[in-house]
């Protein structure tokens, strides 16, 4: 698999507030048909993410049409790869939260499984594709919208894109994948983007890899000129168009990829505790705004989340592509249960639905956090509760 500065956590907040009003007012006038459109290129397919009031959430409707077209289109000698975007200001901001809020709330548990079982095959359907594949992240790129780019051959960042895995800041993990790539950057970095929700711009994500080209975004209707035009199937030949409009950038002084020493001595230690405990010392030593903020992430985020991420990810660094996923999904069916915790189902009503952003968390302090309940959250819903079931026998993960 080819594979950050903190942004004022209240823009953050106020980001995804909006968002929410966006959500709740366009869900039941969203048309299913057109919520991916497809654009026919020479020799390529162009899937369109096109809800575009709800930053292109992803909801179980998309996620069973994605898997439909890309199966059909490995399946075509027609087609020698395919790309991916969205429509308006975002490429994809993540599953559609808000919709599961509401499942349940109305004890629609299976639904959920669907929507996971759904939006996770298509992430492995994509780290696998046996044709290359372009995700071109014009905008915010988060969560589940990572989750069904980063996995992909190529992924094109520009000086809109945004990225963050938030999941804690909702008392839910970071998924989709997550685990998998972002256990794989540099250092301890993926633990320090998973318990903190932090946003990387194009730049950042060129830097550490979780872009694999970076272009100003006034390029972008360039490249989809150019790659629709071309006749390939062959990596090189697509990598060579996305060079030619490629540009060279550096993070600015401010960024996190400047301090991944110290992200590396704090997030390299075994428990939440211990990296809390690490970043207040340094912060005491070091005049630098940087450890106060990621504090102040860290301290708003569900504790359970916490120490679930932590573990998640350092599971994710020695398994595989499947696994990680297979992991994941037990994850968020305990996360959807309410068995452990309701942390998931509060954390969305205070972030975006009634939007008081005063999450009670359960339990409410790292302390209270028991290592049975982290445990219990990586276990079967019960024990007849069925696995995710990937394909890893036709198609094994090459990531």
């Amino acid at each position: 698999m080819q594979r950050l500065k903190i942004s004022n956590i209240s823009r953050y907040f106020n980001d995804l507030r909006a968002l929410s009003q966006h959500r709740t007012s366009s869900s039941l006038t969203d048309d299913l048909c057109n919520q991916v459109l497809v654009e026919g290129k020479a020799n390529s397919r162009l899937a369109i993410l096109n809800r575009p009031s709800s930053l292109n959430a992803l909801n179980t409707n998309m996620g069973a049409k994605l898997n439909k077209l890309f199966k059909a289109w490995e399946n075509d000698p027609n087609i020698g790869f395919v790309s991916m975007k969205g429509s308006g200001r975002a490429f994809c901001a993540g599953g559609d939260i808000v919709s599961l809020y509401h499942f349940m709330n109305q004890g629609k548990l299976e639904e959920c499984k669907d929507f996971f079982r759904t939006l996770y095959s298509f992430t492995y359907l994509l780290g696998t594709h046996l044709k290359p594949n372009v995700a071109i992240l014009n905008g915010v790129t988060m969560g589940g919208g990572a989750g069904v780019s980063i996995p992909g051959t190529f992924r094109v960042a520009c000086g809109k894109t945004v990225f963050a895995t938030p999941e804690t800041l909702i008392g839910f993990h970071p998924d989709a994948g997550a685990s998998f790539y972002l256990s794989h950057l540099p250092g301890h970095l993926g633990e320090f983007l998973a318990l903190t929700g932090a946003k990387l711009n194009g730049a950042e994500m060129m830097a550490c890899g979780l872009a694999t080209h970076y272009s100003v975004s006034e390029k972008l209707p360039l490249i989809e000129e150019e790659l629709g035009k071309l006749v390939t199937d062959d990596p090189s030949v697509i990598e060579a168009c996305l060079e030619k409009y490629s540009d060279l950038v550096y993070p600015d002084k401010n960024s996190v990829i400047h301090r991944i020493d110290i992200v590396d001595k704090c997030f390299g230690l075994d428990t939440v505790e211990e990296i809390i405990d690490s970043l207040e010392s340094e912060a005491s030593l070091i005049n630098d705004p940087w450890c106060g903020s990621t504090l102040r992430l860290l301290k708003e985020a569900s504790p359970l989340s916490l120490k679930v991420s932590l573990r998640s990810i350092r599971e994710g660094r020695f398994q595989t592509f499947d696994e990680c996923l297979v992991r994941e999904y037990r994850m968020s069916l305990q996360g959807v249960s309410r068995l452990i915790s309701g942390d998931f189902y509060e954390g969305v009503r205070a972030r975006m639905v009634d939007r008081d952003i005063a999450p009670k968390w359960s339990p409410p302090s790292l302390e209270q956090v028991s290592e049975d309940m982290v445990d219990r959250y990586f276990s079967p819903l019960s024990e007849s509760e069925l696995d995710l079931e990937l394909p890893t026998k036709l198609r094994e993960a090459f990531n």
